[in-house]
């Protein structure tokens, strides 16, 4: 019996072990912000083309796309790729199934502001308010906006012109 009591403590260690070394490998940031917050993200310097790629989980083109942005980040050092949440700030939980079910590893950004309106044209003076979009920031501050989908060449296209 004693045996069994330690078999049985020694697999319960283990398995907990386990699992605390997976969530620490997933280096996933995830954090509710305001538009504000975005606003002092959006004017920290950077050496690198800062790319926000803003998002939801119920927008299909938003989840096809998620994989090429991963894929460029990997490849390319000169990026710094951090994903913006659209979907509904009371209910993060959407979000955080999604990156632990997806396996996203940039950093990801729960926008928490429901007034649309009030600073969309701030994002830039473009954009209808669709999504998939995407803002580049390079590191002397310009910007270039894409409003809709971007498959991986067209992704790479245009931070190749941005160099």
């Amino acid at each position: 019996m004693k045996i069994l009591f330690a078999y049985f403590f020694l697999w319960t260690w283990i398995g907990v072990a386990n699992l605390e070394n997976a969530s620490s490998n997933n280096p996933t940031v995830f954090e509710i912000i305001t538009f504000d917050d975005f606003e002092k993200m959006m004017a920290d310097s950077s050496p690198k083309i800062k790319v926000y790629n803003f998002w939801a989980t119920w927008c299909a083109p938003c989840v096809k796309e998620m994989p090429y942005f991963e894929n460029v980040q990997a490849e390319d050092p000169s990026i710094e790729l951090i994903f913006i949440s659209m979907d509904d700030g009371r209910k993060p939980e959407r979000v955080t199934n999604f990156i632990e079910r997806r396996g996203v590893k940039a950093p990801v950004y729960l926008l928490n502001d429901v007034d649309y309106n009030k600073w969309i044209d701030k994002v830039d003076p473009s954009w209808s308010g669709a999504i998939p979009a995407t803002l580049f920031i390079k590191p002397d501050g310009s910007k270039y906006f894409h409003e809709g989908e971007v498959d991986e060449n067209e992704l790479k296209s245009i931070i190749q012109k941005l160099k």
